[in-house]
């Protein structure tokens, strides 16, 4: 992609964090046993307090946000700040856990997928209703026919950073443990957010949740939107 024109700076800024009233969600007639907070279900219909968006999700879902980080350092503010401005947090794991915990409603990434997080934490977020959501152009009438037939809903932030794979092998940890931290799906969700930047936020670095909250929560003009997209997909390429 051509991003020479991106600039790699960002006002910083103090995210607002606002903590979701815990509830648990009803599947059918079965009520979760899952930790306060942690959402089940279907995809939740847009609400007022929503961010307006260019391109909605074809099946009437309200902004969403992935959340899958190995530093998890303010990952709880970032998931309380897109609370607050009406994104639906989706996340996997350890990530769903501590999110849930600092009181955030959260969706679980195997409601998405329909299948279990599997294989030991290896096989979670490679499914066709987290990528298609990713990947999907909002401008091209084959895409949008294709996720509305298949029920996928866009994913709209991705906030994703790696195993620290280089860590645990100067660490000095036996094999088993640095295979372990061979990361797949981190990168290939942060490849396919940076490719569809003009309609995907992606973030891989702690310091640029707040101004993307910031920005966010700001009118702005196409131009000024597709520099901070231009701007995170540039980073992205880099780690």
């Amino acid at each position: 992609p051509h991003l020479s024109d991106a600039t790699p700076t960002m006002a910083t800024a103090s995210a607002a964090a606002a903590s979701a009233v815990p509830r648990v969600m009803r599947t059918g007639a079965r009520v979760s046993s899952r930790a306060p907070c942690v959402r089940r279900g279907a995809s939740v219909i847009a609400s007022a307090k929503a961010s307006p968006s260019k391109y909605q999700s074809p099946n009437g879902a309200k902004p969403r946000a992935l959340i899958s980080v190995s530093d998890k350092s303010g990952m709880t503010d970032l998931a309380s700040g897109l609370a607050k401005l009406g994104y639906e947090v989706i996340s996997t794991g350890g990530s769903a856990s501590a999110i849930a915990s600092a009181g955030v409603e959260v969706t679980p990434v195997d409601e998405i997928t329909d299948f279990p997080e599997m294989l030991d934490g290896r096989v979670k977020t490679l499914h066709p209703g987290v990528h298609g959501g990713i990947l999907a152009r909002r401008d091209v009438p084959s895409h949008v026919e294709s996720v509305t037939k298949h029920g996928i809903g866009y994913i709209d932030v991705v906030a994703v950073n790696l195993y620290p794979f280089r860590e645990t092998v100067a660490s000095g940890a036996d094999f088993a443990a640095c295979v372990e931290n061979i990361d797949i799906g981190g990168p290939a969700m942060i490849r396919a957010a940076a490719k569809n930047h003009p309609f995907v936020y992606v973030l891989v670095d702690s310091a640029d949740y707040a101004p993307l909250l910031e920005h966010l929560g700001k009118t702005h003009s196409d131009a000024e939107d597709m520099s901070m997209r231009k701007m995170l997909a540039w980073k992205a390429y880099q780690h």
